[in-house]
């Protein structure tokens, strides 16, 4: 089992400082997951997680604020085959740390916290530090560690400033990842137009290929990234992504990358309502800039219908034209007074190229059933 060091300030130091305070409010979410897959060599899955988060407000005066933000993930797993051959897992990692000062249009956090932004709903170009994954009912993602400040001017115009430090796994649609010893720094604008609001935003950091073995392997590779989005509320709703990323090193075909997705939104009046959200996203990558020699596309499509107060039904479907594989997700929710029921069946290929991948929510090859049960206080 590997424990960072940075939990025993989270499960030990927090607890003892704020306890004194009088001010500690803590819950957790608790989760056990058991699927099978039939198409896998260890078909069989058994899994929990834990998220123990403390938090904690002082207000300073009537419109600021110092808060404290604390959690972990704690979890442990079996993969297995009955009777034939097992494979156990177990982590305890900080999921969140971070203090944040925050006035009435002012913010600032820093710490181990989730960054995300942008217009799109399940496909993001610009999902640049998050590992959210559609298909995952407890929207689970691992932080950056970083500062981040944001100020809201009055016309609903707000500006993003972040620098990062020490990160390095890949987020999003990432193709390489990032050399931890470098921070990382970017912006981001914000402002409304008529029925709807554009934001422009831009990174840099410093990206390594060394675990690549099909692009040329540098330790540091300077890495800009500039994206425009939009988003619409009309008839339907109507958003766009788009995100250009250059590195100053030849890395090959992912030198220059672009990136551009088109999304609509629309609950249609069916019984309770059936909403539904389609996207389709072009990725183009190759030693010059738009040259869309190495380019892919995928059309994805949720729908949403509640059966009633408690009860839900939604599925994912991811479509790659290049491949021409599917990818299906069904999920049926019913809330209980205490916890919640998932019970989930999908089918996945071998491969899912430009599919965000999230560590913290498996998906196995083929077809699949899991059920989970999740228990908040």
């Amino acid at each position: 089992m590997r424990i960072s060091r940075h939990i025993i300030i989270l499960l030990f130091a927090a607890p003892i400082v704020l306890v004194g305070q009088n001010k500690v409010v803590y819950d957790g979410q608790l989760s056990i997951i058991g699927s099978y897959s039939p198409d896998n060599e260890l078909d069989a899955f058994l899994g929990g997680r834990y998220i123990p988060e403390f938090s904690y407000g002082l207000p300073l005066d009537s419109t600021k604020t110092l808060d404290f933000e604390a959690s972990a993930n704690i979890s442990g797993s079996v993969l297995f085959h009955p009777f034939n051959a097992s494979h156990e897992d177990g982590n305890i990692d900080p999921y969140r740390i971070w203090v944040r000062y925050s006035s009435n249009q002012f913010e600032l956090r820093a710490g181990l916290q989730k960054i995300d932004f942008g217009s799109a709903s399940i496909l993001r170009p610009i999902q640049w530090f998050n590992q959210v994954d559609p298909r995952d009912p407890l929207q689970l993602t691992n932080g950056v560690y970083g500062l981040l400040g944001r100020y809201y001017f009055l016309n609903n115009t707000n500006i993003w400033v972040w620098a990062l430090y020490g990160n390095e796994k890949t987020r999003g649609f990432d193709a390489v990842n990032t050399y931890k010893k470098h921070p990382e720094l970017g912006g981001r604008i914000q402002h409304p137009v008529p029925s709807g609001e554009i934001a422009l935003s831009y990174h840099h950091r410093t990206a390594n290929s060394e675990n690549l073995l099909f692009v040329p392997q540098y330790e540091k590779i300077p890495e800009d990234r500039i994206a425009i989005d939009g988003k619409w509320d009309v008839e339907v709703g109507l958003w766009f992504e788009a995100a250009y990323i250059h590195k100053s090193k030849d890395v090959g075909f992912l030198t220059h990358q672009s990136l551009f997705n088109l999304g609509v939104d629309y609950t249609i009046g069916l019984g309770n309502g059936l909403n539904v959200i389609a996207e389709h996203l072009l990725i183009s990558s190759g030693q010059e800039a738009f040259q869309f020699e190495n380019t892919g596309n995928i059309t994805a499509v949720t729908l949403a219908y509640p059966l009633g107060f408690f009860d839900n039904l939604s599925s994912v479907v991811y479509y790659n034209w290049a491949s021409e594989d599917l990818s299906f997700f069904l999920n049926y929710q019913h809330e209980f007074q205490k916890i919640t029921g998932y019970v989930m069946a999908y089918y996945n290929p071998t491969t899912q190229p430009g599919i965000q991948q999230n560590e913290l929510f498996n998906q196995f090859s083929g077809p699949g059933i899991r059920l989970m049960v999740v228990y908040n206080h």
